[in-house]
């Protein structure tokens, strides 16, 4: 839940910076000079780019949501067994043993979305965020049917 409530408020926080960003630009280009109407055109586009980029990351974080119910609903969430440091860090060499169950386990099922979920969770946990990424989206795509 924290999570999600620190996510919408920056994503509120972007579209506020979008806006503002969005207005100079219409100004700048409002002046009319070849100048200020590159420059306005230039900071039109960040915006545009920054508002696309959270467009599709909120669809990616939605579809993975989607995902985690319906496991959930199955019974199929991966359970937590991952030691933990005093401080409540995930422990390296438990989560690289994990990661070698969910890795052995997709290689079976390369088909199966669940097991490609599972992947990206052991991914997430042995602090491999951009192949969790990878792997959650293949998760989407198998579930998708793409």
């Amino acid at each position: 839940m924290r999570a999600k409530i620190t996510y919408f408020a920056l994503a509120a926080a972007l579209v506020v910076y979008f806006v503002l960003v969005g207005s100079r630009g219409v100004l700048l280009i409002r002046e009319g000079t070849a100048i200020t109407v590159t420059f306005g055109v230039a900071v039109l586009v960040l915006p545009l780019i920054g508002v696309w980029f959270l467009w599709k990351t909120t669809q990616f974080a939605r579809k993975a949501d989607a995902l985690a119910a319906e496991l959930e609903a199955e019974g199929g969430l991966p359970v937590d067994e991952l030691k933990r440091t005093p401080s409540g860090r995930i422990d390296r060499d438990s989560a690289d043993e994990v990661f070698a169950r969910r890795r052995a386990e997709t290689e079976d099922s390369p088909d199966d979305w669940r097991c490609w979920f599972r992947l990206a969770v052991a991914y997430h946990d042995a602090r491999d965020t951009p192949r969790a990424r990878k792997a959650m989206q293949r998760a989407i795509a198998l579930h998708d049917g793409k």
